[in-house]
């Protein structure tokens, strides 16, 4: 039984060899190797005798349990409330408008 660790493309799933800098199917470049099991993230080198972290895919690891990665979505970020002094600007700036506006149609 082959014990040596097996790399896998986080977006398209296709199994890829260590050394390959960009899945061949999907074209996603891989910057770094993340464990299934723990979610543990590094560069490639690290992950030669298996995940530092927990030990997924070594031979000293019993069959390790098997997560399957979820795809990160980033949410959008929250625009942040105005500020305070920017609402009574436009107060008093729509009400200056009305002002002048009656002003000159009162005439």
């Amino acid at each position: 039984m082959n014990k040596n660790p097996r790399f896998f493309c986080d977006n398209c799933g296709t199994e890829v060899g260590s050394e390959i800098k960009a899945c061949p199917y999907c074209g996603r470049v891989f910057a770094s190797v993340r464990c299934p099991s723990c979610g543990f993230s590094g560069p490639d080198n690290i992950f030669e005798n298996g995940c530092p972290n927990c030990g997924y895919s070594s031979s000293k690891t019993k069959t390790p349990k098997i997560i399957k990665a979820k795809p990160q979505v980033k949410e959008p970020p929250k625009p942040e409330p105005l500020p305070f002094w920017t609402y009574i600007a436009a107060f008093l700036t729509f009400f200056g408008i009305i002002a002048l506006l009656s002003y000159f149609i009162l005439r």
